[in-house]
Parts: structure tokens; C-alpha cells; sequence
């Protein structure tokens, strides 16, 4: 899995459960649409034997809230709203450099990576924002 899915799973560890019934759901829906007859051009969606699958609500979930209850219960004072070293180690993953590099290389960063001050500031703000694109409620001051 990626280091960003891992972030994901961390803040959003319900949805995680959801997306491994959904894949499995796709699934079953995938072999049963295999099996069963193509529907008629022009026929409504679900036709050919198969409902049509709504679409999951996104839940929007406080990233603050989570992160802070995680940082009240964490031994080390961490400063998640701005290190992304901080944030990788309040979530138990890996902050190494290596491993910043991976997620880097992942939310595809142009910039130099043997500057790392600078990659981890770029970092921390394209988490964030993924964050909220997904679903995530992320205070205005943390995303660009």
C-alpha cells in the first residue's frame, strides 16, 4: 500500500473498512455482470440484470479532531500541524527520509529531494490537502 493510503487509512481508519467491502462488492458485481447477458443499446443502467450502484456518500471526517486526540494520547510532543516528520510519527508510520522520499515521489513532487526542508514543507501542504479532497475537514491554515 502507499504512504499516502496509509496516512488515509490512519485518519480514516471506518473508510478503510468501507473501501475493502466496496472492492469486494465490486467484485461480486464484476463476475455477476461477466455472467449475465449484455442489456439492449440504449437500455437504462443496471439493465442487463444487475442494479445500478449508487454512489457512497463521502463522510466528512475532523482531521483536526483526530490528530489532536491522537497527539494528547502520544507520549512525544509532536507538531503535526506543520512537520510532516511529526505527522508520520503521531500516525506510527515511517518518517524516515527514504520514506518521505517514497510519498514525494507518489504525490509526484518536482522539486529537488536532497533539499529535504523544503520537500517536507511541500509535503506536509500536499497532505493536507489531499486530506480534504478526500473527504477530510482540514483548518484553512494548514492547506494552500
Amino acid at each position: 500500500m502507499s504512504i499516502l493510503g496509509n496516512i488515509f487509512n490512519k485518519i480514516f481508519p471506518s473508510r478503510a473498512k468501507s473501501d475493502q467491502a466496496a472492492d469486494a462488492t465490486q467484485t461480486a458485481q464484476n463476475t455477476a455482470t461477466a455472467a449475465t447477458p449484455a442489456a439492449p443499446a440504449g437500455a437504462a443502467p443496471g439493465a442487463a440484470g444487475t442494479p445500478a450502484a449508487a454512489p457512497a456518500a463521502i463522510e466528512q471526517v475532523d482531521v483536526e479532531a483526530i490528530l489532536n486526540q491522537k497527539a494528547q494520547q502520544n507520549g512525544q510532543k509532536l507538531n503535526w500541524r506543520t512537520s510532516i516528520v511529526d505527522l508520520m510519527k503521531l500516525l506510527d508510520l515511517d518518517s524516515s527520509l527514504n520514506a518521505r522520499k517514497e510519498l514525494a515521489q507518489e504525490l509526484h513532487y518536482t522539486g529537488d529531494m536532497n533539499d529535504s526542508a523544503a520537500m517536507n514543507i511541500w509535503l506536509h501542504k500536499q497532505v493536507m490537502n489531499k486530506l480534504a479532497e478526500n473527504g477530510g475537514k482540514v483548518p484553512a491554515d494548514l492547506k494552500d
